[in-house]
C-alpha cells in the first residue's frame, strides 16, 4: 500500500539518490513511531480489563488493536493538522529539501528514543508530550539557523494547555465518579477486587469495562493516531511540496465554484453594511488573488504550488476574521454560509490521502498487539497499593474515553497515558485516600512527566543540528 503510492511519485520527482534514501528513512521512522506508540500506549486501554479479569490478554490486545485501527481510520484529521501547524511549513517550502529532511528526522528519532526508553523502564509516559517537545526542539534549531519563527508558539501554548489540564481533569472526574459509585449507586459488587483466574466480574460490570476499553482504544486511535498522520504529511510536504502542499484531487472548477459562492454571500452582506466598503474590497481582492494563482497550481511546480497555498491560507484567515468582526452586521444564514465556504477552502491545504491514513492505522493497530505488558503492569499493579477493583477500572476508563473523545472533537492532541494514569490515581484516592497510592511509582511517573518536554526538546535540537550538517 505504502510503496504502491510512493514509488510512482518518487519516479516523477527530481530528488537525488541521497535524498530518496533520507526520504525512505523518514517514512520508516514515522511508521516506527506509530508502531511504538501502539505498544507504548495500548496498556492504557487494556490494563483495566485485564486486571479486573473482564477480558483475557489474548482477547483484549487484538480487540484494542482493532479499535485503535478504526479510530485512526474514521477520526478525521483535525489533530493531524494541529501538529503540522507547530512547524514553519511555509518557510520549509521555500528552503532546500534537506532542511525539511533534517527537521523531520530529528523530530521522529527524538520521539522514538524517549518513547522506547520509558517503555523499557515500564514508566507510563506521554507520547504526545514527547512529540510536541521534539517538534519544538527542531523548530528552535530551525530558528537558530534560518531565523524567523521556527515554532508556532500560539499553537504550542494551546496544545500545551490541553496536555496540562487533561490529567488534572482526569484525576478530578475519576474521584467524583468513584464517589458517585460509592455513595449513590452503592452496588457492592462494583468494589470487589478479583482474585484468581476464574473470579470474573458480573455480566453488567464486565460489559461496562469492555465498553470503556473499546472507547479508550477507539479514541486513542482517533487522537494519537492522527499525530502519526500529521507527521506523515509533514514528511510528504517537506520532500514533495509540489505534490502534497495542496490537495490536487480537488478540481479547479470546484474551487472556482466555492470562490463564486463566497462572492455572492459577500454581496448579500454588503447591502446592509455600506459603511464597511474597505473590508469588502480587501476580502474580494484576496478572492481574486486565489483565482489568479489558481493557474500556477501544478503537481510539478513547487514555487507555483507554494504561492497558491499562501493565497488560500491568507483568504481563509481573512474570511474567519471577517465573519468574527463585530462591526459588520451578518445574518445567521450568511454567517453559516461563510463558515461552509471556509471549510471547503480548508480542504485544499488541510488533507491527508486515504493511503496515508491507512498506513498509520495499520502501524498503530499492529503496534498495539506487541510489548503492552511492561506499561500494563505499572498501571494495573503499581500506581495504587491495592489491586484494581471494578469501580476503579470503570471510572478511570470512562473518564479517559470522554476526555480524549472531547479533545479529538476540538482538534487538540491529548495524552492518553496522562489522562488514564491520573484517572486511576484519582480512583485510588477516592477509595482510600493518599495512603492508597504507591509513592515510589508515582515519583517515577512524575519525574518522567517533568523530564519529557525538556529532554525531547534538547534531543531534537541536537539531532537537527547534527542532521543539518550532514544531509
Amino acid at each position: 500500500m505504502l510503496l504502491d503510492n510512493v514509488l510512482p511519485i518518487l519516479g516523477e520527482s527530481d530528488l537525488t539518490t541521497g535524498l530518496v534514501i533520507v526520504f525512505a528513512l523518514c517514512l520508516l521512522a514515522v511508521v516506527a513511531f506509530e508502531f511504538v506508540n501502539g505498544f507504548h500506549d495500548t496498556a492504557n486501554a487494556v490494563a483495566t480489563v485485564i486486571y479486573t479479569k473482564a477480558l483475557k490478554p489474548v482477547i483484549a490486545i487484538p480487540w484494542s488493536g482493532f479499535w485503535n485501527f478504526l479510530g485512526v481510520f474514521t477520526g478525521g484529521i483535525a489533530v493531524a493538522m494541529g501538529i503540522l501547524k507547530l512547524v514553519p511549513m511555509d518557510a520549509l517550502m521555500t528552503l532546500p529539501i534537506a532542511v525539511g529532511a533534517s527537521l523531520v528526522l530529528a523530530v521522529l528519532l527524538a520521539s522514538i528514543i524517549w518513547n522506547l526508553g520509558t517503555w523499557y523502564l515500564g514508566i507510563p509516559c506521554s507520547s504526545s508530550h514527547t512529540l510536541i517537545g521534539a517538534l519544538i526542539g527542531a523548530g528552535l534549531g530551525f530558528t537558530w539557523y534560518y531565523g524567523g519563527s521556527g515554532v508556532n508558539w500560539h499553537k504550542a501554548e494551546e496544545i500545551g494547555l490541553s496536555l496540562i489540564l487533561s490529567p488534572i481533569v482526569g484525576f478530578g472526574l475519576a474521584v467524583l465518579l468513584m464517589w458517585f459509585f460509592k455513595y449513590v449507586v452503592r452496588y457492592k459488587a462494583l468494589f470487589h477486587i478479583p482474585t484468581g483466574e476464574n473470579d470474573k466480574p458480573p455480566l453488567v460490570i464486565r460489559a461496562i469495562l469492555v465498553t470503556t476499553c473499546t472507547l479508550v482504544s477507539f479514541f486513542h486511535g482517533s487522537n494519537d493516531g492522527q499525530k502519526g498522520v500529521g507527521l506523515f504529511m509533514l514528511i510528504l510536504i517537506a520532500f514533495l511540496p509540489a505534490k502534497f502542499a495542496i490537495n490536487h484531487d480537488i478540481p479547479n472548477d470546484k474551487i472556482i465554484h466555492t470562490l463564486n459562492q463566497t462572492e455572492r454571500v459577500l454581496e448579500k452582506i454588503a447591502v446592509r453594511n455600506t459603511k464597511n466598503s474597505a473590508e469588502f474590497t480587501a476580502l474580494n481582492d484576496k478572492i481574486d488573488a486565489v483565482k489568479m494563482y489558481l493557474d500556477y497550481k501544478n503537481e510539478k511546480d513547487k514555487e507555483g504550488t507554494y504561492r497558491f497555498r499562501k493565497q488560500v491560507e491568507g483568504l481563509i484567515n481573512s474570511m474567519k476574521a471577517f465573519n468574527e468582526n463585530k462591526g459588520i452586521t451578518i445574518d445567521e444564514t450568511s454567517r453559516k454560509a461563510l463558515n461552509s465556504e471556509v471549510s471547503e477552502l480548508k480542504k485544499l491545504v488541510e488533507f491527508a490521502p486515504i493511503w496515508v491514513i491507512m498506513t498509520i492505522s495499520v502501524s498503530l493497530g499492529l503496534g498495539t498487539m506487541i510489548g503492552w505488558k511492561r506499561i500494563a503492569v505499572t498501571i494495573g499493579e503499581k500506581i495504587g497499593n491495592e489491586h484494581l477493583n471494578y469501580a476503579q477500572g470503570a471510572s478511570s476508563e470512562i473518564v479517559a474515553a470522554s476526555t480524549i473523545g472531547m479533545s479529538t472533537l476540538l482538534g487538540l492532541p491529548v495524552s492518553t497515558t496522562h489522562v488514564l494514569s491520573s484517572g486511576i490515581a484519582g480512583s485510588m484516592v477516592a477509595s482510600g485516600g493518599k495512603s492508597n497510592l504507591n509513592g515510589a511509582t508515582l515519583k517515577n511517573i512524575g519525574l518522567a512527566w517533568v523530564l519529557t518536554l525538556p529532554v525531547s526538546i534538547l534531543l531534537s535540537l541536537l539531532l537537527f543540528t547534527v542532521f543539518h550538517l550532514f544531509i
